[in-house]
């Protein structure tokens, strides 16, 4: 089996039975719910490829690079937009929000989705909180509005930056000082929960085995051997695995010896 892709918004993983041998034909792929509570059991093996997924099914794969090689790996040009559209025709005529997202304690960035997807663009992101800065009628708009802002506010945070702040909670302070800056109504914010209970920094990890706390964005919280774990959803992706527990010796944290 291979991990083939995840999903962020009902959190899961995708899996695939299929071989690099198998690339003739588009295989079945099964969901693993990443709940809270589900227990996981899976021993990680080689990495490589993840092919691609589409609506007929997996298509593994065999190239060594991975998560995905030339071939296999997309890039959204929307997401490179400044305002002068890379496209050979504009397509993203509907309403765009600008937005800013909180990532605790206190780490702020700004950013562009479709209007209507804008409380679920931030949960994919792991934004602890939110808020709508304005709404215009075309993606140009909003990118150009976007790209003003993040001469102040950065329009990208990275995955370790999120991870680090996992167990804190937003400065209030500081979130209610930028908000104000941008004269947010209070209609207009979102504060997210995703049932974490952390007291301290889970230890970054790339496993598949133990108790899953939730997922915040594309971080996987789970419980292992008397340490918690935070997993990149995306660091998976390419593995083969065994569904056994893993043997392997993975750091532990320093509450695991109290």
């Amino acid at each position: 089996m291979q991990f083939v892709g995840y999903d962020t918004d009902q959190p899961g993983l995708f899996v695939s039975h299929a071989t690099g041998a198998d690339a003739n034909a588009p295989h079945d792929v099964e969901f693993i719910s990443l709940g809270s509570g589900t227990e996981l059991a899976y021993t990680l093996d080689e990495r490589h490829c993840a092919g691609a997924v589409t609506d007929e099914g997996h298509v593994p794969c065999s190239n060594p690079t991975a998560p995905y090689c030339p071939q296999h790996r997309s890039t959204w040009v929307c997401a490179k937009c400044t305002g002068t559209c890379l496209k050979d025709e504009m397509d993203c005529v509907e309403e765009h929000a600008i937005y800013l997202a909180a990532f605790a304690p206190d780490v702020f960035k700004v950013g562009v989705t479709k209007a209507w997807r804008l409380e679920t663009r931030l949960r994919e992101q792991g934004a602890d909180r939110g808020a709508l800065l304005q709404t215009v009628p075309d993606g140009r708009i909003a990118r150009e509005r976007e790209a003003e802002i993040a001469a102040e506010i950065p329009d990208r945070i990275r995955v370790p930056t999120k991870r680090a702040g996992l167990h804190r909670d937003v400065d209030d302070d500081a979130w209610d000082a930028l908000l104000a800056a941008y004269d947010v109504d209070a209609a207009d914010r979102f504060d997210f929960a995703y049932g974490l209970d952390l007291r301290d920094r889970p230890v970054a990890e790339t496993i598949a085995t133990g108790t899953v706390r939730g997922v915040q964005g594309r971080l996987l919280v789970l419980d292992h051997a008397g340490s918690t774990y935070a997993v990149d959803l995306r660091d998976l992706v390419g593995y083969e695995a065994t569904a056994e527990a893993t043997t392997r010796d993975v750091q532990a944290s320093l509450g695991a010896w109290g």
